[in-house]
């Protein structure tokens, strides 16, 4: 059929949403990966949105309770389908013991 994707196959719409996530040089030409490992200078040439995605990568790497807390915030929403999702949000993220939940999880004790 004309004018439909194979299976696999990128959609107009999403192709352009994926070129939004290369990396490029100050000039806009794209750099492949053997090139950002290989080359000396390769970070000289990162967009300033590139450099802000890899500060933002080794703080949340950096930061394991973070994914544990959204983690936890996102399937308690799931399970309890709230109709006030900024009520529900402020509830859990000020409740006096999530510390402890996160903390218990982040040690594998997964309830």
């Amino acid at each position: 059929m004309a004018g439909r994707a194979e299976v696999g196959e990128l959609s107009a719409e999403q192709q352009e949403k994926l070129q939004r996530f290369k990396v490029t040089r100050a000039d806009g030409r794209a750099i492949n990966a053997p090139a950002i490992s290989n080359h000396p200078a390769a970070f000289d040439w990162f967009t300033p949105q590139v450099t802000l995605r890899n500060d933002n990568e080794r703080y949340l790497n950096s930061h394991p309770e973070v994914d544990v807390m959204i983690g936890d915030f996102l399937r308690n929403v799931l399970l309890k389908r709230p109709t006030d999702i900024r009520e529900f949000a402020a509830d859990h993220f000020s409740d006096p013991n999530l510390q402890v939940v996160i903390a218990s999880k982040m040690e594998g004790n997964m309830e």
